[in-house]
């Protein structure tokens, strides 16, 4: 049975759940306690866990009333009584939604029929929790969208920004941990599953080249999860990193994120002392947290997904677009299409920076990729899939095949080769330019019916002084028509 089979049975069975009053939220977490009693066993790692509680002492057990409450005493307690790390996370607060103890049966059983392993033997144990999360990030209704970034998006902005072995990563918004496993799975592909690596660099990779940062208890249980079915020891916190917790998450090679959207809870500013532009905006401040986190090498790099307004917002967003473009040169902008999140209508793009050595005019200029005009509305008729970055990938790299990006890409961009692409979505604008429309960087979208290129209107306060006054003109002219008319 493939992995996909797999998981459409485990996310069917939530269906059986309904009468139970179990969403599918608190379904997937319920699928995550149990699925992990199930890992202890394939993965061998039982030990940590008492034996009345192991996986063969439920699937055995003929009462369900017993199983049932057993299941609800190791919740409580295995916590305090099992000496993994791993384990004590993934539990932490954990307390079941079932209220039938035949419900917990159905479940125990079904997962302990299926065929974990495909015809070449491959664990597929990652993959299926994966499709469930995405499924789950999918059903409006479970909120868990914003936790969710698409994988093709993820993928492409992995392999563009090209994570090197011995390497630190961070996600400072990791939601389910997605950006991480790729980057995790990029160099897995790369180098036979770490194969070849000798004991010291591949305890490494496993433990201390990726982590990440999530705020939500059940985000933060998922990811871990997901990080250890994918055979990822990461360290994963569950804290808040616009606290002073954030201060300490510095010097990475590397951050890819997608910060969730909205402003901070009562419009407070973030609760630590090291930010210029300290702001209510959530993004503004994710975005001075990504790129002061960075090595100031030359080399760090990041790619950030954020919303439209963090483009054009005045005060402190035009201070911060501004300390981003000292400090790092911020070479290209990806102008998303709508639709592809969780939200409709939200309108994103893709932020690639690298910190400079030196903390003044690193941006000369930026590249803008327009994906958003004149395309495609992405959804079940039209899958949003990673064939939708091509042309964006060739203008980006100049022309390079995503394969030989390491050897010849190096992670850097190569003015020459983007300059030579002809695009009518690829446009190179001048930090000149940027600056006298103060700092905005809602630009680079090509015109049509609907949509105005950014970088041919003009100032935005010039337009409203001439619509105002448009507006003033009409309105005489109709108080004197009335004057006439009476």
């Amino acid at each position: 049975m493939s992995s996909e089979d797999i998981a459409n049975k485990l996310w069917n069975l939530c269906n059986v759940l309904r009468d139970d009053g179990v969403t599918y939220h608190q379904y997937l977490n319920e699928l995550t306690y149990i699925l992990f009693l199930k890992l202890s066993e394939v993965r061998d790692f039982e030990k940590h866990i008492p034996e009345e509680y192991r996986w063969r002492s439920f699937v055995e057990e003929t009462d369900n009333i017993e199983a049932f409450n057993r299941y609800r005493k190791f919740l409580a307690e295995i916590s305090n009584e099992s000496t993994s790390a791993s384990i004590k996370e993934i539990y932490a607060n954990a307390s079941t939604s079932l209220r039938k103890p035949v419900n917990f049966n159905t479940l125990v059983q079904a997962i302990d029929d299926l065929d974990w392993y495909e015809e070449n033997d491959r664990d597929t144990m990652g993959d299926i929790y994966e499709s469930l999360l995405e499924k789950n990030a999918g059903e409006k209704k479970s909120g868990a969208g914003q936790y969710f970034t698409p994988r093709p998006l993820i993928n492409i902005m992995v392999a563009l920004l090209v994570p090197k072995l011995g390497e630190r990563w961070n996600d400072p918004a990791a939601g389910t941990f997605g950006f991480m496993l790729s980057a995790d799975e990029y160099l897995r592909n790369k180098y036979q599953n770490y194969f070849a690596l000798n004991d010291k660099d591949r305890k490494f990779q496993k433990e201390e080249a990726f982590s990440g940062v999530e705020l939500v208890t059940d985000a933060h249980r998922l990811a871990l999860m997901n990080a250890r079915l994918h055979g990822m020891e990461s360290k994963i916190y569950l804290a808040d990193t616009l606290t002073e917790f954030g201060k300490t998450l510095k010097n990475f090679d590397g951050v890819l994120a997608n910060p969730p959207f909205g402003t901070k809870k009562g419009g407070e500013r973030p609760s630590r002392d090291d930010f210029t532009f300290p702001t209510s905006n959530k993004q503004l401040n994710f975005l001075q947290h990504i790129y002061r986190s960075l090595k100031k090498d030359g080399k760090a790099r990041a790619a950030v997904v954020l919303p439209d307004n963090v483009l054009f917002e005045d005060g402190d967003g035009q201070r911060i677009r501004r300390d981003l473009m000292d400090k790092c040169n911020l070479h290209t902008i990806l102008r998303l299409p709508t639709g592809i999140f969780y939200a409709a209508g939200v309108k994103t793009n893709v932020l690639f920076f690298s910190r400079g050595q030196e903390e003044l005019n690193n941006t000369q200029g930026v590249w803008f990729y327009d994906m958003r005009t004149n395309v495609p509305n992405y959804g079940k008729r039209t899958p949003f899939t990673e064939k939708a970055f091509e042309g964006f990938v060739e203008a980006y790299t100049g022309g390079i095949k995503v394969d030989n990006l390491e050897k010849e890409f190096k992670g850097a961009v190569d003015e020459t080769k983007r300059k030579n692409i002809k695009d009518e979505r690829w446009n190179y604008i001048t930090r000149e330019k940027i600056a006298k429309k103060n700092d905005s960087l809602d630009l680079g979208l090509i015109a049509d019916d609907s949509v105005s290129n950014g970088d041919d209107l003009g100032d935005p306060k010039d337009i409203a002084k001439e619509a105002l006054a448009e507006l003033n003109s009409i309105t005489a002219q109709l108080n004197a028509m009335l004057k006439e008319l009476a």
